[in-house]
């Protein structure tokens, strides 16, 4: 069996994976990038430096694995999703730095469309809201803030994508403008439910179909890499969404099904099978894969701030001088004192979805220090979880009939004692996984799925180990407790947000 080969082009590096047996990395290259904010709130990258960097990290995990690129069978991309790149189909430029997922200078449009009472449509159609971290709003300003761009659109002459479209592009030298379920369902442009492209939300957003990439399954025929990058031409078997592929990579295959993903920010994902199902708590619908013509579903919840709370006490507040002393000091905190720390540093994710709110901090007094405020910092994530899980419930009934087990990954979920604090809010086991790079093994199981050199999904899911299970250890009312604590400082912060 050939190598697969996983790019993983993430929000501020690249990186290269080598998988052996379907499971097994041999090598790995990472290379970081600039990222740059020309205005409050904007966030963009350099197209070249998205490509530039991912073509040298693949040839690097090659050199570094001392083989030929002959033996690599397939390759999987895995991919940021939402940031958007419009690029010249003759020469493969961008006309326009890529506006990054996290940039907000769309927000007054969304909030121009909401007055309108264009949501309610929007929702029903994508699962999303109408917000500016989707790629819609994104395209349809590049349109209209670059000269020429939108006569030229509607000749054909540029090309749009998100991140998996925009390297297949280069990668196969221009011949293919193609993207997945996956990603085609977070531009806001897709209609879930058919799998394709809406001629309501086209007009809405008044985006030329010319520009748009044929939508396949995450694992298909994307054609192959220019010979000229590698020496041979390799065949490209998978595209999917970083938060998807690691629901793949996790092996939630079946309804029900839980992961989160707990990096600078978190994203849970609970697989819901066939049913779209319409959130009432302001979660976002969402596709989680496509597998030979058929969708799978997933509510998905998105928190703004988990690991970037320990940076914050890192590098705004001095008080720890690297992440893994927040651990040190959280187990020595005071148990007498409830202090507890609300991260809206750039507003509320789900499933509150306030972008006014600011971070606060509640329940301080004389006493209160560094190890008060690591384990403010670490408990946050974890009560912000248990809302997502909450919501998930309310939303989808299934998901209280049986226990919910979480399956975890991301940086933050080295530490044991966070892990088991998340157990001990959720009131559930929390599963960490013996192959953490999870984004990654999730687009080389598809890639190699699509090449036939692996199982079907039922069979893949039984190769999936468990290095640790945390279980909930934390007294009933003391849980209580520490959540109508949380609930409060919520509001509280909420309330400050009026204006």
């Amino acid at each position: 069996m050939g190598m697969i080969l996983a790019i993983d082009q993430g929000t501020t590096s690249s990186r290269a994976l080598l998988f052996e047996g379907g499971s097994h990395v041999v090598a790995m290259a990472q290379q970081d990038f600039q990222q740059h904010y020309p205005a409050s709130g904007w966030v963009e990258h350099a197209p070249d430096d998205l490509w530039k960097t991912t073509l040298f990290v693949c040839q690097d995990v090659i050199k570094k694995a001392g083989i030929t690129a002959a033996s690599v069978a397939a390759i999987g991309i895995t991919n940021q999703r939402e940031t958007t790149v419009v690029w010249d189909r003759q020469t493969g430029r961008a006309i326009h730095p890529a506006i990054v997922w996290q940039d907000r200078r769309t927000a007054a449009t969304c909030t121009s469309l909401k007055a309108q009472g264009h949501e309610a449509m929007v929702a029903a159609k994508t699962g999303l809201l109408l917000d500016p971290y989707f790629s819609a709003t994104k395209l349809a300003w590049i349109l209209d803030n670059v000269k020429g761009a939108r006569a030229r659109a509607e000749k054909g002459e540029l090309a749009f994508g998100t991140v998996d479209t925009f390297l297949l592009w280069h990668l196969t030298g221009g011949k293919q403008h193609l993207t997945d379920a996956t990603n085609a369902s977070r531009t806001m442009l897709c209609n879930i439910h058919t799998g394709q492209w809406d001629k309501d939300l086209l007009r809405l957003f008044d985006i030329p179909e010319a520009l748009l990439p044929e939508i396949k399954n995450s694992a298909d025929d994307f054609g192959t890499t220019d010979p000229a990058l590698f020496g041979v031409a390799i065949p490209i078997r998978s595209l999917i969404g970083d938060q998807q592929a690691a629901t793949v990579g996790q092996a939630c295959f079946e309804p029900g099904m839980m992961k989160s993903t707990y990096g600078t920010g978190c994203f849970a994902l609970l697989n819901t099978g066939s049913d779209a199902v319409a959130s009432k708590n302001r979660l976002l619908t969402t596709i989680a894969y496509q597998l030979d013509g058929r969708r799978t579903y997933a509510l998905e919840g998105s928190i703004f701030i988990a690991g970037a709370a320990v940076q914050w006490l890192r590098d705004g507040m001095g008080l720890i001088a690297d992440a893994a002393e927040s651990n040190v000091l959280a187990q020595h905190a005071d148990p007498a004192q409830s202090l507890y720390l609300v991260p809206a540093f750039v507003g509320l994710g789900a499933p509150y979805w306030n972008a006014d709110a600011r971070g606060a901090v509640f329940g301080l007094t004389r006493n209160s220090g560094p190890k008060e405020f690591a384990l403010a910092a670490l408990e946050s994530v974890a009560f912000q979880t248990e809302d997502l899980m909450q919501a998930m419930r309310a939303d989808w009934p299934e998901a209280q009939e049986a226990q919910t087990i979480l399956r975890v990954d991301g940086g933050m979920t080295a530490s044991d004692f966070t892990m088991q604090r998340l157990a001990d809010i959720l009131a559930a086991p929390v599963d960490r996984p013996s192959i953490r790079e999870t984004t990654a093994l999730g687009a080389a199981y598809l890639a190699g799925y699509a090449a036939g050199l692996l199982p079907e999904p039922a069979e893949f899911a039984k190769k999936w180990q468990c290095e640790r299970r945390f279980e909930a250890g934390m007294e009933e009312t003391q849980r209580q407790s520490r959540l109508s604590g949380w609930r409060k400082a919520v509001a509280a912060t909420l309330l400050m947000a009026q204006n």
